[in-house]
């Protein structure tokens, strides 16, 4: 099934991502638009708050931050830039 594609915007108020800022990722409304354009999805917001050791949450959590650190493998560009979306998106997942 091909995922049907949703505005990638950080503007406005049909914002469906955060500003690089603000720590990157997808917006409440654009996780919900997703789900809308993709019925099935498992999509969800980042895990920001505190959490439980050993709960789904803190699973989710870290397998963010195993995935994300990957990418900073993959990108040494982004992974040195304190400024990048994978950099400002670790940070608001706590990695």
């Amino acid at each position: 099934m091909a995922d049907k594609a949703i505005r990638r915007t950080t503007k406005g108020k049909g914002a469906n991502y955060r500003k690089t800022k603000s720590g990157a990722g997808m917006t409440k409304k654009g996780v919900a638009a997703h789900r809308r354009a993709n019925p099935g999805s498992k999509l969800k917001t980042a895990v920001t708050g505190k959490v439980k050791k050993g709960s789904k949450a803190a699973k989710r959590r870290k397998s963010y931050c195993a995935r994300s650190a990957g990418q900073m493998k993959k990108f040494p560009k982004a992974a040195k830039n304190p400024n990048s979306r994978l950099r400002q998106a670790r940070k608001r997942w706590k990695c």
